[in-house]
């Protein structure tokens, strides 16, 4: 029950509370000031400029925010212009209907903001087409939409310029509470009852959360000036955290073992249970950090795990020495990553409770940040570059222009009311470029406005009271953009009784079989289409998410072997190449996810693809555990069979890349890069063992990826 509370107390700590509470202020501030003065109705169009611009105010770094929402502002004054002649005529407003709904579309090729930009010119675009408007008025009732865009973005600036590193604390908490989540997955292995398949299914699952969140902190961390640059403290502890919360991340990836293998030897003496103890208390200690980050406390409970990794030393031991012909070395690994993990949690715990500037300073951290972060061209190229048929996004404007004409031409004949705009708000908002999106949102959108219609009908029946009912509008309001990013159904369950609310504050009457049915009208025209109409499917762009994770991984095995050759390879070399796999993989789960949620006939591969997608997983994992030694100088020298097993590795990777038409991976050359090489035969340590037992299960694990690659090409 206390861990449940808690995590209601997270929420109201969250940016999707946070984003909440500022978007409602900025949209209903313009009406409620101007209301006092008896111009409602100027205050109204105000508030709906200041709703399409918060379209654009997503989680980023301020200066993203300033130019994506002051493009969009002349955009939503050109737009509103436009739309407020267009409509005058039914033939003019289709065209402009069509043109724009492809224009717009077209702006994802310029990334997720730009993509917003293009969502707010066309809700302003679908919010004028129906507005009573004579010619003379349009200008002016375009100032008027601008007023409240420029009012909004003002406001979003003033709200993060006073507290300018709240976002990172709040980014950075949930990215803390990710991978907490992701330990306590990987606990689950070492538990006999656990299915090991499906616990793969979840782990993947987890890690493009926690891949998406990582990237959100880089963005706001190494793109903001006062992070990356200013010596600040709270500045300091958040970068150090951040760079800390990676290297943990890596350290539990370096945790993945054949857990089959593992289990049938050391199952039946209770240590994997204690392991798995051990790591879902470090997951719990994680969680209390994280929120320690989130509500921008401090603890004075001090984590310490100590006694425990000393009980687990102990067990082990006791295996070792009790049975002579079990090898313990790989549950002595486990127990120095375990000891890893606890260092770094007691780290991150420090950062918090460091009173000392000069303390935090000491940390050494000599990385180029701006390297870690993707730096998007808007170059115009890229835009006519992209207008082919063999382009996604081409295919899904074309898709989203002809949807919106079919929607604009249904909605005028079949539309119950004068709200016809919801059909082509629903369209808007329903496409996506891949179909397994769209349906998923289709699905959300329905779900939500017929629970949301009865909870409004609800409302109006029984609460007649004004004041209740305003209050009403307010929390959700509130509610409605908290959990727009992190739960639609929720959001639109709590956007549709706001919206009928307000609807019989402006006097509008009872709208809700108006809005379901246009809803289902929409959802319908939506969902035909996506099957139609160019559909995207997985299936015919995974090789290339294929390619990508196995060049990023080939790439890391590179680093790990110059590395032993005796190249110097600096640490922010070595941290972006692990970067890069990290979210080449991620993006290969996602890519994964969507492809089994597509129709069973569209489903190519599937199989063979998830088997890829495991087999990945474990090769990043055994990967991270050998760089993981490489980097802290725990391997100084390798013997002449490593290196041969490493290139060999490289090489049936390499050969796999090939089939599915991915780069090939150049190692240096071993005659200027030998100083590393043991050539004298030595005494075999157990550290060799191991490091010859994981170099073989990287070969074997090459080579399985290598059949079912073959599988999938053939």
């Amino acid at each position: 029950m206390k861990t449940d509370f808690r995590e209601i107390k997270s929420f109201f700590y969250s940016q999707y509370f946070s984003d909440g509470i500022r978007m409602s202020i900025g949209i209903l501030f313009p009406s409620l000031l101007l209301m006092q003065f008896n111009h409602f109705d100027i205050g109204i169009t105000m508030s709906l400029g200041a709703l399409c611009i918060c379209t654009i105010d997503s989680p980023g770094p301020l200066y993203h925010k300033r130019n994506s929402m002051a493009i969009g502002n002349l955009c939503l004054f050109v737009v509103a212009v436009i739309t407020g002649f267009a409509r005058l005529n039914v033939f003019t407003l289709g065209l402009e209907i069509t043109v724009f709904s492809f224009l717009f579309s077209m702006f994802i090729v310029y990334g997720n903001r730009a993509a917003s930009v293009g969502t707010c010119a066309l809700l302003i675009m679908i919010f004028m087409m129906d507005k009573d408007a004579k010619p003379n008025e349009v200008l002016n009732i375009s100032l008027i939409v601008l007023a409240g865009g420029v009012w909004y973005l003002i406001f979003s600036l003033i709200f993060f310029g006073i507290r300018p590193y709240r976002a990172a604390q709040q980014t950075l908490g949930e990215n803390i509470a990710d991978i907490a989540r992701f330990i306590r997955i990987k606990a689950d292995f070492y538990l006999s009852d656990t299915d090991i398949d499906e616990n793969y299914r979840k782990l993947v699952s987890q890690q493009i959360k926690v891949s998406q969140h990582q990237d959100a902190v880089r963005e706001i961390l190494f793109k903001s000036r006062i992070m990356a640059k200013e010596s600040t403290n709270p500045s300091r502890v958040l970068v150090l955290t951040f760079v800390d919360l990676v290297d943990m991340y890596e350290q539990i990836m370096a945790t993945s073992y054949d857990y089959n293998r593992i289990r049938e030897k050391f199952g039946p003496t209770g240590v994997l249970k204690q392991i798995a103890d051990l790591l879902q208390e470090m997951g719990d200690e994680l969680d209390n950090i994280a929120y320690m980050v989130l509500s921008n406390t401090r603890s004075k409970h001090k984590p310490d795990f100590n006694t425990g990794l000393e009980k687990l030393k102990l067990r082990i031991d006791e295996i070792g020495a009790g049975d002579q012909a079990v090898s313990n070395i790989a549950l002595k690994k486990i127990l120095i990553n375990l000891r890893d993990l606890n260092e770094r949690i007691k780290s991150i715990f420090g950062y918090y409770n460091s009173k000392s500037y000069e303390a935090l300073q000491e940390k050494n951290d000599n990385y180029e940040y701006s390297k870690f972060v993707t730096h998007q061209d808007y170059a115009p190229h890229i835009f006519f570059d992209n207008l082919s048929l063999s382009s996604a996004t081409f295919k899904h404007a074309l898709r989203v222009a002809l949807v919106c004409l079919i929607g604009f031409t249904t909605a005028k004949f079949i539309a119950l009311g004068h709200h016809s705009y919801w059909v082509l708000l629903t369209i808007i908002v329903i496409l996506k470029p891949g179909f397994s999106l769209s349906k998923q949102r289709n699905y959300q959108r329905l779900i939500g406005t017929i629970a949301g219609g009865v909870i409004g009908i609800a409302i109006l029946l029984f609460i007649p009271n004004k004041t209740v009912e305003f209050i009403l509008l307010v929390v959700l309001m509130i509610g409605t953009y908290s959990f727009l990013r992190l739960n639609y159904v929720v959001s639109v369950i709590l956007m549709t009784p706001y919206v009928l609310i307000l609807f019989k504050f402006l006097g509008v009457g009872q709208v809700v079989e108006e809005r379901i049915i246009d809803t289902l009208i929409g959802s319908t025209i939506a969902f035909i289409a996506s099957y139609l109409i160019f559909p995207s499917w997985e299936f015919e762009l995974i090789q290339e998410n294929l390619a990508d994770v196995l060049h990023a991984n080939t790439r890391y095995l590179a680093k790990i072997t110059e590395s032993i050759l005796g190249k110097d390879v600096t640490p922010t070399e070595y941290k972006l190449t692990r970067k890069d796999v990290y979210v080449k993989s991620a993006n290969l789960s996602a890519a994964f996810e969507r492809m089994t949620s597509e129709p069973k006939s569209k489903q190519r591969k599937v199989k063979d693809v998830h088997k890829f997608v495991v087999l990945n997983h474990i090769l990043s994992s055994y990967i991270a555990t050998i760089a993981s030694a490489v980097t802290t100088k725990a391997i100084h020298k390798s013997a002449a069979e490593n290196l041969k097993l490493l290139k060999r590795s490289i090489a049936v990777l390499n050969d796999s890349n090939k089939k599915l038409g991915g780069q090939v991976t150049e190692v240096g050359s071993s005659k200027t890069l030998t100083a590393n090489v043991e050539t004298e035969p030595k005494a075999v340590s157990a550290d060799d063992l191991l490091l010859k037992d994981q170099l073989g299960f990287i070969n074997k694990i090459s080579t399985d990826i290598a059949r079912v690659t073959e599988s999938i090409v053939s």
